[in-house]
C-alpha cells in the first residue's frame, strides 16, 4: 500500500538525510536530478491523490525540476531550503526538521530545537 504522503527529492543522499529526521511513514522518491515530463509522471502519478511535498536543492537543476513539477503536479506543496545551504544534503539537520515541521510532517524529537 502506498503512503498517503510522499516527499520528492533529487538524490539518494537527500533521501537518506530526510529519512533520519522524519517520524512518520512517508515515501521518499528520488528523481536523480532533472527528469523528463513522462518519467516524472511515471514516478509521481501513483501518489497524486495524497500529500506530495517537493524538497529539491536551491540551485539551477533543482529549480528546473521544481518548475517541471509545478507544471505537471500543481497541487504539490513545495519545501525550500535556504539558498545559504544550496542543497538539501548540506542543510543542517535542525533546519531540515524545522522546514518539515512547518509542512506538518512529524519529525523525531532530537531534531527539534
Amino acid at each position: 500500500m502506498l503512503s498517503d504522503k510522499v516527499i520528492v527529492v533529487e538524490g539518494r543522499s537527500d533521501k537518506q538525510r530526510i529519512q533520519k529526521i522524519i517520524a512518520e511513514p512517508i515515501e521518499i522518491i528520488c528523481t536523480n536530478g532533472t527528469v523528463s515530463p513522462s518519467r516524472l509522471e511515471e514516478l509521481l502519478t501513483p501518489y497524486e491523490h495524497g500529500d506530495m511535498y517537493i524538497f529539491v536543492d536551491a540551485d539551477e537543476s533543482g529549480e528546473k525540476l521544481r518548475a517541471l513539477i509545478k507544471r505537471e503536479f500543481p497541487e504539490a506543496l513545495h519545501l525550500y531550503t535556504d539558498v545559504t545551504y544550496r542543497e538539501v544534503e548540506t542543510t543542517p539537520m535542525k533546519v531540515l526538521a524545522t522546514i518539515l515541521l512547518g509542512a506538518n510532517i512529524e519529525v523525531k524529537s532530537q531534531f527539534i530545537t
